[in-house]
């Protein structure tokens, strides 16, 4: 069965992050193309990057290198939910995402943000990394606005329409995950 990881990509203390990923994953774990699980950084304690070798080496030497690296190997795609802060994505997924390398390849990612602008920004930064880190992004995408998703910018009630867009993520996350297996088989 394809696994997708869903990443809770906001540390900061009252994140609306958790809300957005436990909506994503309720929806998601509807399903029976795939399996799905959330994965919160909070859980990993990543300090800011401290392996001495680049990731694409894959010499990882901290025991929550070690961690994270078999968590994200784990999966065969992701769905990234992200703030946008100073039109970019989280300083914690970023550092993250920078910890690996080979765990990341040949697999697919969505992407569901969150910000005045939808986290719009966010997400076309998270494009470009991914071409770095092999990773197919899907062309679908839910993009929640702090002005009329969130109540007084902190309680999250997403507008039905969203159920629709985060829908066909998730269809094009699976395909895609499923689509490249034969390329993860043979690396």
């Amino acid at each position: 069965m394809t696994k997708i990881g869903i990443i809770l990509g906001s540390t900061r203390p009252g994140r609306n992050g958790e809300a957005v990923a436990r909506w994503v994953t309720e929806v998601a774990s509807q399903r029976t193309d795939a399996e799905f699980e959330l994965v919160d950084l909070l859980d990993f304690k990543l300090p800011h990057l401290d392996e001495a070798y680049p990731p694409s080496l894959g010499q990882y030497s901290q025991p929550h290198t070690l961690a994270w690296a078999s968590k994200i190997a784990s999966f065969d795609g992701y769905i990234m939910v992200t703030p946008e802060y100073n039109h970019s994505t989280s300083g914690a997924l970023k550092n993250a995402i920078d910890f690996l390398y080979a765990e990341w390849n040949n697999k697919a990612v969505g992407f569901v943000s969150y910000g005045a602008l939808g986290g719009a920004r966010a997400v076309e930064h998270l494009r470009l990394i991914a071409g770095e880190l092999q990773l197919a992004d899907v062309r679908a995408q839910v993009a929640l606005s702090l002005y009329t998703d969130f109540e007084n910018f902190s309680v999250f009630k997403p507008g039905d329409h969203h159920l629709e867009a985060l829908t066909l993520t998730l269809d094009q996350t699976v395909a895609w995950s499923n689509a490249l297996a034969p390329l993860r088989a043979t690396s």
